[in-house]
């Protein structure tokens, strides 16, 4: 499993990397788990006249442009204030429903999805998630004819061949497609999605270093056998730094994809805390971790929300949780992935801590975070 990648350094330079292109002002810059048990969370629909993609050239089809439209004032109408891409992945009763990016879509007074013939079809914003980067959207299914089949990335192995297959710089360059290797599986990005450069949410995603350029954003990352296995999301842009690349694990995205389609938001099990590993705690707090022998995994309390579960639980800060009723927790993604599928808002969870190499037990209860 790879480093936390902090906050500060990913968005700085992905902001820089909006104005590296002359003609990008209007092109969004691809910015910024759990493997749920049923993959069949979302099926990929093949009804009525679509086809599930079957290879390369056939998923490419299922990616398309999306436009988010704006009114600069109210004397004007709606104008393309940024392009990214989209991924169509089910298609019934007449409708057809594409995942892309939050940042993709936010702001938009008008949205318009741009398939792979060129003909601009109007969407619907269902829902959208700030924390995941998600957005589902929903569009007139007359005019699909492809859906991609959806992957998972349970078994992908680090040098594995991937393509990436989205709208650089925009629509004129549509459908382009790039290839590379995934890099690394399970990064730990920290993102800040209020703006304060602060850190409020970590992300676990897929490294590469197939090209990710601005307006790639929500499209594709597929494996050889032209399976989605991941969404585009964000790049560390940088003179100093090449084929740096990160995309949502599908695997994380389909129960995400399914509120969002259903509810219009996430409701999500709620605890309250920022966390690393043990590996991830800088050397100068080390000496406030005091484990007994034969502990060696675990994730390290960095700080608690004020008001939040935790703080009502009394974790503390540095204290190591190791089990979530049971369930071993030695990284972020593994205690999300078992909140995420196993618990709701308003259960009670059992954490096994150590303080000061002394096991506890915490019954917390969870909250949603909205709340």
């Amino acid at each position: 499993m790879g480093g936390l990648i902090p906050v500060a350094i990913l968005l700085v330079l992905l902001f820089t990397n909006v104005i590296a292109f002359g003609n990008t002002s209007k092109t969004d810059s691809a910015q910024g788990t759990n493997h749920h048990s049923g993959q069949n969370v979302i099926t990929t629909m093949a009804s009525e006249d679509a086809n599930s993609s079957t290879n390369i050239a056939e998923v490419s089809e299922a990616v398309v442009g999306v436009t988010n439209l704006q009114r600069q004032s109210i004397w004007t109408n709606s104008e393309e204030a940024g392009t990214g891409s989209g991924i169509i992945y089910k298609k019934e009763n007449g409708k057809a429903y594409v995942v892309t990016n939050h940042h993709v879509v936010n702001g938009a007074e008008q949205v318009e999805v741009v398939l792979a013939n060129d003909e601009r079809i109007p969407a619907k914003v269902l829902g959208t998630d700030e924390l995941t980067d998600l957005a589902v959207l929903e569009i007139d299914g007359e005019k699909v004819n492809r859906v991609a089949t959806l992957g998972t990335t349970e078994d992908k192995q680090v040098g594995e061949t991937v393509f990436a297959i989205g709208n650089p710089l925009g629509i004129e360059f549509a459908n382009s497609l790039t290839k590379g290797i995934i890099s690394g599986l399970n990064r730990s990005v920290s993102v800040d999605t209020t703006g304060d450069q602060v850190a409020d949410w970590v992300t676990e995603v897929i490294q590469t270093d197939a090209a990710i350029n601005p307006g790639n954003s929500g499209g594709a990352l597929v494996d050889a056998n032209g399976e989605v296995i991941g969404i585009n999301s964000m790049k560390i842009a940088s003179t100093q730094v090449e084929g740096i690349g990160f995309a949502i694990p599908i695997d994380t995205a389909l129960p995400i994809m399914e509120q969002l389609e259903t509810n219009g938001k996430v409701q999500r099990p709620f605890i309250g805390i920022s966390m690393a590993t043990l590996n991830q705690v800088p050397m100068q707090y080390r000496h406030n971790i005091i484990l007994p022998d034969g502990v060696e995994q675990g994730m390290v309390v960095a700080s608690v929300e004020p008001g939040s579960p935790a703080e009502k639980a009394g974790l503390q800060q540095f204290d190591v949780i190791t089990k979530i009723d049971d369930h071993e927790t030695p990284t972020a993604l593994e205690l999300r992935k078992y909140m995420y599928s196993e618990t709701k808002v308003g259960d009670t969870v059992k954490l096994e801590i150590y303080r000061n190499g002394e096991k506890q037990v915490i019954d917390l209860e969870l909250m949603d975070k909205n709340e």
